[in-house]
Parts: structure tokens; C-alpha cells; sequence
């Protein structure tokens, strides 16, 4: 078979279509939140998909296994970043971007896949981690940016670090009784977690215990969870695109941060249910292609890479749609692919790069038995 062949035969397809099904979506609700509040948006975000799409190419191109060399590194710039991030003007009370003219780069976003490629390095052979004490490690590599980036305050994005841990330390084995007692010790510092988080933060958690359907208009956080699920209801079955159930009054489509964080809220009023079902079946298959190319490869670094990213990308997505309809507080967390934003956007299509780049590349070990433990007895 020749390496065109070889190319065109690994590259899972139904993940990149996927990827790029979910941009097109985004794209359509953004281009809705530019109807509803005269910007334009729309084109700055197809300048950036265009540079999202080489990015994804490129991610391919670089033998990912002579990533780990260097992972350790780029974690450490990484969080050099996020503590430099602090020395840039506050926007809207937080320090989450570094401006840079043309964009505004947030370095949490990259901090991410730079902490996934660190931990897939340090799991890939040590057997520490079946021991409880073992975990003592992964978990203070995992606290270091979760502190710092709460600390700016983003309380949606350092979420996302904690499954991704756990789903990588059950992929390379850790006992499963060890998860769990980690997960009751961490219900028992919630207490010491709500102390330490911000009036803002703690405003988005209360109100997800308050919110009420019907009645006077909510004002603060429970004024943006009213309006995106009554922008949903807008929406119908079929949407505004089909008829819906469009209202005369301007302030009914009012939703801040439309674009970014409640961008889903959109494209359920634009597209109706289907829409919403569409951009859900997209993740799915972007889910299960990730799993399976994780699952083709016996190479531990490449398949903990895998494991990561789909975690990351399943946890964001999980968090962004339940917040749209108030299962989960509002943090401000982007939907992957499909909000809003040059720096997201182009963090995950280099992820979503590397998810093709395993494919591409799976790689057999034969000198270690990676995942060795899997078969053992919790």
C-alpha cells in the first residue's frame, strides 16, 4: 500500500466532517446573534475557522510520539502564561486574555492541552498510581492551573481539569476503589471550595437552586439563565429559520454573551429542536471516533492523548449545554468548536489534529505492556 493510500485509508474522516459539521453550525448562530444585536461577527469568526482548518492540518503532520519530549516543557510555558496573564489589564474584572493587537490570546485554552499532553508523559509506564499515594502527583500537576485559573476568576474552565484526570488515571489503570474514595474525599472539601470561591462565583451556584420558571423577571446570574432557556422556547420545534414562535418584544431575544457562552441557545432558536439534535449527534460521532482511535493504538502516549481530549471536549460540551438549561451554574465555559472565539477555537482544532495524528500514527511498543493492569482486580 502506498503512503497515499496508507493516508487517505487511516484519516477517520467522520471525525474531521464532524469537526468541521460543528464549526458550520456555530456559524449559523453567531450569524443569528448578529441579527439580534448589529454586530458582525460572523466574518471574524470565518477568519477564524480558516486559520482553524490549517491548524488541525498541521497538528497532523508531526509524528505525535516525539510530542512527549517536549510536553513537559510546553506545560511549563503554559503555566508561565497563566500567571503572566495576571500582569494584563482586567476585562470585565477578570485577568483571562493577553492582548495582542489582532487577537486576544487566552492562555488557559492552551494550558489545557498542553496539562493532557503532561499527564499522558508522566502515566505512560509508572505503576504508582495503582497505590493511593500514587496519586498524590497527578493530582497536584492537575491543582497547579486549576488554581491559577480560578483564580482569574474562570470557574467553568478549571472545571474541566478534574474529569479529564480521572478519565486518564481509569485509562491507564488506577484502581477504581482509589477514584472513588478520591471523589467522596473531594465532596468533603466542597465546604473549604465555597469559602475560597468568589461572590460572582457563588452568585452562578445559588442560582441554580433558586431558578424558578414563570413569574417576575430574575435579575443578575438568574437574568441570564431566564433568557437563554425562554430564547430555547422561542425556538420551537422547528425554529425562527421555519416559523417558531417569534414575539414582538426586542428584550424576549435579548442574551448576553449570546455568541460564546450561551451560543447553543441560539442555534436552538434559530434551528429548533433538530438543530439542537444535529449539533448533539456531531459530538457524539466527534466522541466516538476519538474513543475508537484511542482504543486502535497500543502505544500508551498516543492513547492517553486520545483519552484526554475527548474528555476535555465531552466535558465542555456537557457543562456548556447544561448551563443553557439550567442542569449545571453558569460558568462561562465556551462550546467547543462552536462558540465564539479565535483562541478556542484554534486550541481545539489542533486537539482535534492530534486526535488524527494518533490515527494516522498508531504505533505498536513491543519492549512494554502499556495499560498492563487493566485486567487486575480493583
Amino acid at each position: 500500500m502506498n503512503s497515499y493510500a496508507h493516508w487517505a485509508t487511516r484519516t477517520p474522516w467522520l471525525l474531521i466532517a464532524s469537526a468541521i459539521g460543528l464549526m458550520m453550525i456555530g456559524l449559523t448562530g453567531i450569524e443569528r446573534s448578529d441579527l439580534l444585536i448589529g454586530s458582525d461577527h460572523h466574518s471574524r469568526q470565518m477568519f477564524w475557522i480558516m486559520l482553524a482548518v490549517p491548524t488541525m492540518y498541521v497538528a497532523t503532520r508531526y509524528p505525535y510520539r516525539e510530542l512527549r519530549h517536549i510536553s513537559i516543557p510546553l506545560f511549563v510555558v503554559s503555566l508561565g502564561l497563566l500567571v503572566f496573564v495576571f500582569l494584563m489589564p482586567a476585562r470585565n474584572g477578570s485577568h483571562r486574555w493577553i492582548p495582542l493587537g489582532f487577537l486576544n490570546v487566552q492562555p488557559s485554552e492552551f494550558a489545557k492541552l498542553t496539562y493532557i499532553m503532561a499527564l499522558s508523559h508522566y502515566l505512560m509506564y509508572r505503576s504508582n498510581y495503582r497505590r493511593l499515594t500514587g496519586l498524590i502527583a497527578p493530582f497536584v500537576l492537575t491543582m497547579i492551573p486549576v488554581g491559577l485559573i480560578l483564580k482569574e476568576p474562570d470557574l467553568g474552565t478549571s472545571l474541566v481539569f478534574l474529569p479529564i484526570l480521572f478519565a486518564m488515571l481509569f485509562a491507564a489503570g488506577a484502581r477504581v476503589r482509589h477514584l472513588i474514595l478520591i471523589v467522596f474525599l473531594g465532596v468533603c472539601t466542597l465546604p473549604a471550595l465555597w469559602v475560597g470561591m468568589s461572590a460572582e462565583q457563588k452568585s452562578r451556584v445559588v442560582t441554580l437552586f433558586l431558578q424558578q420558571d414563570g413569574g417576575e423577571m430574575p435579575t443578575g446570574d438568574g437574568y441570564h439563565l431566564y433568557q437563554s432557556k425562554q430564547v430555547i422556547a422561542l425556538g420551537g420545534l422547528a425554529g425562527s429559520e421555519m416559523g417558531g414562535m417569534p414575539v414582538d418584544d426586542p428584550i424576549a431575544y435579548h442574551l448576553p454573551a449570546g455568541r460564546t457562552d450561551f451560543i447553543f441557545s441560539l442555534i436552538s432558536e434559530r434551528w429548533g429542536l433538530a438543530g439542537c439534535l444535529l449539533t448533539l449527534l456531531f459530538y457524539f460521532l466527534l466522541f466516538w471516533q476519538g474513543l475508537k482511535i484511542s482504543a486502535s493504538t497500543r502505544e500508551p502516549y498516543g492513547r492517553l492523548l486520545c483519552v484526554g481530549v475527548v474528555s476535555m471536549l465531552a466535558a465542555q460540551t456537557l457543562i456548556n449545554t447544561g448551563m443553557t438549561v439550567g442542569l449545571m451554574p453558569i460558568t462561562g465555559l465556551t462550546l467547543p468548536l462552536v462558540s465564539y472565539g479565535g483562541s478556542s477555537l484554534l486550541s481545539t482544532s489542533f486537539a482535534i489534529g492530534l486526535l488524527v495524528n494518533v490515527s494516522l500514527h498508531p504505533g505498536y511498543e513491543i519492549g512494554s505492556d502499556p495499560f498492563r493492569f487493566a485486567a487486575e482486580p480493583a
